[in-house]
């Protein structure tokens, strides 16, 4: 594989591949878990890509005091646990401060850290500390070529797999805006570049006490995120978003993921035909 690319199970993440990641915004139970596994499993097994399993144990930065920030820790990974033991699939899920590394890896193929967290130096070197790979929100306050200190302390920390993520930049109040310069330009730094095609469609605070969305762009984001280029696109997915405790407006319906999924690796073909 080229310099930067690495694989996690089966999943490739770089050297001309497009692979995914995928899940409900945080772990709610159990069965809805091994449930939306086991399906988005099936679908990407049709239509030939692979993924990561996403679902966070904790929704550290909710908009409000009351919003539901999941069971905890120990709950959230015994499910991500039964998720790789039962399914079979990798799996990624958030850390937010440094003592939870250890403890996250032990479960996690991927560590995550969140974009608000990015220039969290004690984090960062924690989560290289594990030896797992490392995905990095870069923050909606950063520009995509600041981005590349976020990689030199990883680096520097001895973690030699790394993703960076784009998601957004903040634009105005309760909007978010996509810079396409920032795929090529973070991937310039020579490690593999997702886009979270279903963050940057939020409305950050914007129903008041709860985040907003406009989920009826997806396709189109995700399709203008392949057709540039990246490496691997982030999406959280939902059997009924409307029912969701986390993220609701801005997750992707699990009916509308098979037709968007082969349509993304149509377009990856296309654009690396060359």
């Amino acid at each position: 594989m080229a310099t930067g690319s690495f694989s996690v199970g089966d999943v490739n993440f770089g050297d001309g591949e497009l692979s995914f990641l995928l899940g409900p915004c945080v772990v709610e139970s159990s069965q809805h878990a091994l449930y939306m596994a086991q399906e988005i499993n099936d679908i990407c097994k049709h239509a030939g890509v692979g993924f990561v399993y996403k679902s966070s144990f904790d929704k550290a930065n909710r908009s409000s005091i009351d919003s539901f920030r999941g069971d905890g820790m120990e709950f959230g990974l015994g499910v991500l646990a039964q998720v790789k033991e039962e399914i079979g699939v990798p799996v990624i899920t958030d850390i937010h401060e440094p003592w939870q590394a250890e403890k996250v890896a032990e479960v996690a193929d991927i560590l995550q850290i969140p974009a608000f967290l990015c220039r969290q130096t004690d984090l960062l070197i924690a989560a290289a500390k594990t030896g797992k790979a490392v995905n990095v929100k870069k923050g909606q306050f950063l520009s995509p070529w600041d981005a590349k200190n976020i990689v030199e302390k990883l680096q520097a920390a001895g973690c030699d797999k790394i993703l960076l993520t784009e998601r957004g930049a903040s634009f105005g109040y309760n909007n978010l805006v996509v810079d396409m310069r920032s795929f090529p330009v973070m991937r310039s730094f020579g490690v593999p570049v997702v886009f979270d095609v279903t963050h940057s469609l939020q409305l950050p605070g914007g129903l008041g006490k709860a985040t907003g969305g406009q989920s009826e762009y997806i396709e189109d984001f995700a399709r203008a995120g392949v057709a540039c280029g990246v490496d691997a696109v982030f999406m959280e997915v939902h059997d009924d978003p409307a029912k969701a405790p986390s993220d609701g407006p801005n997750q992707l319906p699990l009916s509308r993921l098979e037709k968007l999924l082969t349509k993304l690796k149509q377009i990856h073909e296309v654009v690396n035909e060359g």
